[in-house]
């Protein structure tokens, strides 16, 4: 015989209860853009000689592009108001192609 024990938790149990936030789809679409960026000059390299990246250039930008994800992450999960995401999201992005740009041809 086999007994079942079960543990009544309340109504709001099935409202709060959520998948975890690692397959949140959006999540996995900055992720997975993470990924492609990087890969991008990697798969250029393949067809042309104009792009002439060296493991200095991935670092830096593996770097970048994952300290800028984890900050977005920071954000988005402390900030509130979707006001308030919105615009602490958008001085991330710019602040990480600033420094892309700065990177790339030295605009300042």
């Amino acid at each position: 015989m086999i007994m079942r024990l079960t543990v009544w938790s309340g109504p709001m149990t099935a409202l709060t209860k959520r998948a975890p936030s690692f397959f949140n789809p959006v999540r996995l679409a900055g992720w997975s853009a993470v990924g492609l960026i990087l890969l991008t000059p990697l798969a250029a390299m393949q067809f042309t000689s104009e792009v002439a990246w060296d493991a200095q250039d991935f670092v830096f930008a593996a770097v970048l592009l994952i300290g800028a994800g984890l900050l977005l992450e920071l954000v988005l999960w402390k900030a509130r108001t979707p006001l308030a995401r919105l615009m602490l999201a958008a001085a991330v992005i710019l602040a990480v192609l600033l420094i892309w740009a700065e990177a790339a041809v030295g605009i300042f």
